[in-house]
């Protein structure tokens, strides 16, 4: 593919004046090879749902279906009883922890490069993500990110998670940005892509390093679909 491939709404979007790139961590600027896939199936499990089962089937399409969401939203879409969908979330996260120990999250080549010259360039970056609190910040200690963003944002810090627009809207006011329209917002995930149309971001992004196509990322609304975060900086230059 090109090196940018621009989306028939791409002429309506702005990369000039961008001062705030939000951008996504699981897909996005890190791999973590089915972790959270993984971590999703093993705590299904612990919740009596297992491989094989209808239910299972059904879950898992759901989970595959909602990637960038808020991981609890998500268990209580599955499970409704608050509890029961705590209990899920809970096993997740421990599950999700064990495995990044283990070191099954990589970043994504160039992605720490990438977020680097953008805040030399003037740029701020916050890192947002579908994870808790303590579930990112060990994700990020395990890269050893913990001081690489300006700011990272995980929907308890915001209100709600994507698709709606909060942690957008969060990070624009957290980085003092003048307005929500110099603003890129940088995902996988068709959800990213919606946050970034709802807040209103003068620029969105989607990358193909994650596990949706490029017209999937394209019938989202994306204003440019690009093979990885590697190449943001030269969409935000006019390449």
């Amino acid at each position: 593919m090109p090196l940018t491939s621009p989306t028939t709404s791409a002429r309506t979007a702005s990369r000039a004046g961008i001062r705030l790139a939000v951008i996504d961590m699981a897909g996005t600027t890190v791999t973590d090879a089915g972790a959270v896939e993984n971590a999703f199936v093993q705590a299904l499990r612990h919740m009596g749902v297992h491989e094989g089962s209808a239910a299972h089937a059904r879950m898992m399409d759901h989970v595959r279906a909602t990637m960038g969401e808020s991981k609890i939203s998500v268990f209580r879409h599955l499970f409704g009883e608050p509890d029961d969908a705590d209990r899920a979330n809970d096993m997740f996260e421990r599950a999700y922890a064990e495995l990044v120990a283990a070191g099954h999250c990589k970043p994504i080549p160039g992605a720490r490069e990438t977020i680097e010259a953008l805040r030399a360039s003037g740029i701020a970056v916050v890192l947002n993500t579908g994870f808790s609190p303590g579930t990112r910040d060990s994700l990020l200690a395990s890269l050893g990110w913990l001081d690489l963003a300006d700011e990272v944002l995980s929907p308890a810090d915001a209100g709600r998670g994507r698709p709606y627009p909060d942690m957008v809207l969060t990070a624009v006011l957290r980085t003092r940005t003048p307005s929500v329209h110099d603003t890129v917002v940088v995902g996988d995930t068709p959800y990213d892509i919606e946050a970034g149309l709802r807040a209103g971001a003068g620029l969105v992004v989607a990358v193909l390093t994650g596990a949706h196509t490029e017209p999937e990322l394209r019938a989202a609304g994306a204003h440019y679909v690009i093979d990885s975060v590697r190449r943001l900086p030269e969409v935000l230059q006019g390449s």
